[in-house]
């Protein structure tokens, strides 16, 4: 399963990541477990200001991402 994650627009990747998404949370409803913002409402905000290279840096600083995957990330949204 090496590079499975390689491209991560692929439908059938976005399609399980989906899949596995909505089963956690229904995992974490009926335990009663709160996650905390994850913060891409911020970097959203951040973006919709036209600030995009600010939510790449904020991105970066809160995962330890590269700069490549932390904007194919903030593009994502």
């Amino acid at each position: 399963m090496a590079g499975w994650f390689s491209n991560p627009s692929d439908p059938a990747v976005r399609l399980t990541l989906s899949r596995i998404e909505r089963k956690l949370d229904a995992l974490l409803e009926r335990a009663g477990i709160q996650v905390p913002d994850d913060g891409t409402d911020e970097l959203k905000e951040l973006v919709r200001a036209g600030r995009k290279i600010e939510a790449i840096k904020i991105y970066r600083e809160r995962t330890g991402m590269g700069l490549a995957e932390a904007k194919e990330f903030v593009d994502s949204l």
